[in-house]
């Protein structure tokens, strides 16, 4: 998979992962990129090393899948790092 095609994946993911999670998550397009791509990255390697998934190809239903679940695991750890500076 190239980086264009990395980044249009991660972008897509942390938007689907901000879409599935309830509440308002605070950041723009930049900060849903960044989520998006770290979620990508996790889910890629966990998917690697746990299921022994192959994730090289953009229209695999497996590559989508880890890097949406990789994005919303990430998603939640922002939350509550965020969260916990908010209140203090």
């Amino acid at each position: 998979m190239g980086f264009f095609a990395f980044l249009l994946l991660g972008l897509i993911a942390g938007a689907i992962a901000k879409a599935i999670l309830p509440g308002k998550q605070g950041g723009g397009w930049f900060i849903t990129l960044l989520l998006g791509v770290v979620g990508a990255m996790l889910g890629g390697w966990l998917g690697g090393l746990l299921f022994n998934a192959r994730v090289d190809e953009f229209f695999s239903l497996s590559s989508w899948l880890l890097a949406i679940g990789g994005s919303v695991l990430v998603l939640l750890i922002y939350g509550l790092i965020t969260g916990r500076r908010s209140k203090a």
